[in-house]
């Protein structure tokens, strides 16, 4: 068993709190409406509706990408 890379899980937990940083900016930019407590969704929409949130992400991204390098 090898031992973990230090630089590779460092990496990974910046990742993930870029993650958690973004996510309410990206939801926020995705604009998709909150679901009622009495209906769920389908496959095909929970699908579409996680496309919404990356592309969102994606864009957040580059939005703080940029505000800081200004």
């Amino acid at each position: 068993m090898s031992e973990p890379n230090p630089a590779a899980a460092a990496d990974q937990q910046r990742r993930y709190r870029e993650l958690l940083d973004l996510l309410p900016l990206a939801i926020t930019l995705a604009g998709l409406p909150q679901s009622e407590g009495t209906r769920y969704y389908s496959e095909e929409q929970i699908e579409l509706r996680a496309n919404t949130i990356r592309h969102a992400f994606k864009f957040a991204r580059q939005l703080a990408k940029d505000y800081i390098q200004r």
